[in-house]
């Protein structure tokens, strides 16, 4: 049986008190129950975007690596390590949120990142079409990489929020409604055990009173 609250009074006051109590700590156990329930479902779904997410970016550095060992194959290390230089550019975050079920997710945006040839900076009579791929490749895992990281941020923020949410179900479903219904069980007992006494008490009084008349 669960313990019950300590320093209550066993009154009709305290007892309605009780019982209002614990139709809030219901109807609050049942809203967060459902949040939890939202909760999982919308995490499963930003897992999957997640793990498509990944797979995109994983996918799009193989390739990007794999045209860059080709670039320095075909024009060296020291070549292909000045056009990197001259292609260099700052690349401007805009990060909003929004919220999901009270979890504030981050809305990650970029300038445009993939870029034209004649706009990487670079001339074309030193350089060849692979050099062109890479760039544009490496661009495309950066818009990817950014959508990864928007993605991963929003999974850690929602898994968090589900676990808090899983431990106020479980404090409520566990630990407080338990103990209202043991403490209001305990009050009603308690009250039928004062109202026998006095009925007792008072059945006493009587017979004595009776008792006194008759002699």
């Amino acid at each position: 049986m669960a313990d019950i609250l300590q320093n209550v009074k066993p009154t009709r006051m305290e007892l309605l008190r009780l019982k209002k109590r614990m139709k809030l700590a219901e109807k609050g156990h049942k809203l967060l129950k459902e949040k939890r329930d939202a909760l999982v479902s919308e995490f499963m779904i930003v897992i999957k975007k997640y793990k498509d997410a990944k797979t995109d970016v994983e996918k799009k550095l193989k390739g990007a690596y794999y045209n860059l060992s080709l670039s320095e194959v075909l024009i060296g290390t020291r070549e292909l390590d000045q056009i990197s230089r001259i292609a260099v550019r700052d690349i401007n975050f805009d990060v909003k949120t929004k919220n999901i079920m009270g979890v504030y997710v981050p809305i990650m945006k970029t300038d445009s990142v993939v870029r034209k040839m004649s706009e990487r900076g670079y001339g074309f009579l030193s350089t060849n079409g692979k050099i062109d791929d890479t760039a544009k490749d490496f661009e495309e895992t950066l818009v990817s990489i950014v959508k990864l990281a928007e993605v991963e941020e929003s999974v850690r923020g929602i898994a968090s929020e589900v676990e808090k949410t899983k431990r106020r179900v479980n404090a409520l479903e566990y630990i407080v409604v338990p103990r209202l219904q043991a403490t209001i069980k305990h009050i009603e007992m308690r009250m039928e055990e004062i109202e026998r006494e006095s009925f007792l008490r008072l059945k006493k009084i009587k017979a004595s009173l009776q008792a006194k008349k008759q002699q």
